[in-house]
């Protein structure tokens, strides 16, 4: 007889979600991703990653490499589409600023029912990004690139450009960000990469600079007049 399915807790997806964001960043998912990704203890981790591969939701892969399985990847996709949703739902129905619905949809994508989850996608509709530029599910930077989006660190060449994403767990950079002007749909002017290695940009007229490390954490495209949706500040 085959045995009932392993209780669910909010720990284990988040491990689940963890696992599927950092191999969408392409970084080596091992254990000690976990620990420096969560902000857990690798005695901690090493425990929870036991429970999911006896669960049948984790397996580890060629170097130690952590995998989800088929089961596992359907609950990572699952939670990410509840966190799109809140996301959302905090930003266009309750005005909360976009670079704080992160932290808070973290809290609350646990508690989405499945029929809240679709009265959320009824009245908010499909096909819209979230506040940070993200889709309703982990996308690699693979796939970004073949968008035609790169990340504003990469960029060399001068002219127009607008923002399509950022890194949306990284509070302080969201909070600079905003601070700035510069947050998905904004249009904006690369202008040089200077001596001490920042950029300088032109946003809604007026200058700023911005380091690598958080020019590493921002997706832009080549700006074009048919992009009706682009803001600037």
């Amino acid at each position: 007889m085959k045995p009932p399915p392993a209780k669910l807790t909010i720990s284990k997806e988040d491990y689940l979600k963890a696992i599927a964001e950092a191999a969408s960043e392409e970084e080596v998912v091992i254990a000690a991703t976990l620990a420096r990704w969560l902000a857990i203890s690798p005695p901690a981790v090493t425990a929870a990653l036991r429970r999911l591969q006896r669960d049948g939701l984790v397996r580890l892969g060629p170097a130690g490499r952590l995998l989800l399985t088929a089961e596992g990847r359907a609950i990572a996709d699952r939670i990410q589409a509840r966190h799109y949703l809140v996301e959302r739902m905090l930003a266009e129905m309750f005005g909360m600023p976009w670079y704080k619905v992160h932290d808070e949809a973290e809290r609350l994508e646990h508690a989405v029912s499945p029929d809240f989850e679709e009265r959320l996608r009824a009245v908010l509709g499909s096909g819209k990004p979230c506040p940070h530029g993200n889709d309703a599910r982990v996308v690699s930077s693979a796939e970004r690139i073949r968008r035609g989006h790169r990340r504003l660190s990469e960029i060399s060449e001068p002219g127009g450009y607008v923002a399509v994403a950022a890194n949306e767990r990284d509070r302080k950079l969201l909070e600079f960000l905003d601070s700035l002007g510069l947050q998905p749909g904004t249009a904006f002017e690369w202008v040089s990469r200077n001596y001490d290695q920042t950029i300088s940009l032109r946003i809604g007229g007026k200058s700023c600079s911005l380091g690598v490390p958080a020019a590493a954490g921002v997706w832009v495209a080549k700006d074009s007049p048919a992009k009706s949706s682009r803001k600037t500040r």
